[in-house]
């Protein structure tokens, strides 16, 4: 008797998934080499393209969980990866750069701070994981974060170096430690911070801000880094509006 066809599964097939489930992951491991290659050019001395990786980082973490719901590729494994690439990206990458650039003059001192501030983006990301875990908020949070969110924190930590490649400012070290800090502690607060979804645009100005997409292409190609400045004010007020509404609480 001629031996059977062996089924789907016998030779370890049945784990086979389609090559575009990957897709979200390798977005996120991209965006965890641009966050380590920015921790190699801020060796280097390479400020201006460690903070440009940086911002390739911020792209990549949208991106990655865009793919991730479009295809229907969410898994656990990926969350805990994301999680991963985030905390070197956000974390650690940002903290380096900063401490390089403005902070070595105070030393140890100043590395305390750089610490602080890689240490709350830990405490947000576990944070947003345990609440994913047990699925709280999830309606809540479709409107608004809780806490500025790590690729946000990781841009307005940036501000200082923002600033000084732009030649607009440049902050003192006390300066620049106090801004670690506090934004630190914006990350780890129970803030109530602006979700894109929360945007809504009238109609009536929809051609007005078309027109303005050529401005801010302008801007990006001629004046990166004061573009930069301009949308972390932007984004500054926003939230020091929500302290406000929180009768300056962060943790109410």
């Amino acid at each position: 008797m001629l031996d059977r066809p062996p089924e789907r599964g016998e030779r370890g097939e049945q784990g086979a998934v389609p090559i575009l489930m990957l897709v979200p992951n390798v977005i996120t491991l991209i965006g965890m080499s641009f966050g380590l290659t920015a921790i190699r050019f801020t060796i280097e001395g390479r400020f201006a393209m460690a903070v440009t990786l940086i911002l390739m980082a911020v792209l990549s973490d949208f991106f990655d969980g865009m793919a991730a719901r479009r295809l229907k590729a969410e898994s656990p494994m990926g969350a805990q990866l994301d999680s991963l690439s985030d905390f070197l990206c956000f974390g650690v990458a940002p903290a380096i750069i900063v401490y390089q650039v403005h902070l070595t003059q105070m030393g140890e001192f100043g590395w305390i701070f750089a610490l602080l501030f890689a240490a709350a983006t830990c405490l947000r990301l576990a944070r947003f994981n345990v609440t994913a875990e047990k699925g709280a908020g999830s309606i809540g949070q479709k409107m608004h974060f809780i806490g500025v969110p790590a690729p946000a924190g990781a841009c307005l930590g940036l501000m200082p170096v923002f600033l000084t490649l732009s030649g607009v400012l440049t902050l003192g070290d006390a300066a620049v430690a106090a801004w670690l800090a506090f934004v630190g502690l914006l990350m780890i607060s129970k803030l109530k911070t602006p979700s894109p979804r929360t945007f809504k645009v009238p109609r009536r100005l929809i051609p007005v801000i078309l027109c303005a997409t050529a401005i801010v292409i302008g801007l990006i190609f001629t004046r990166p880094w004061i573009f930069l400045v301009m949308i972390n004010s932007v984004y500054l007020c926003m939230v020091l509006y929500a302290l406000v509404r929180s009768r300056g609480s962060f943790f109410s």
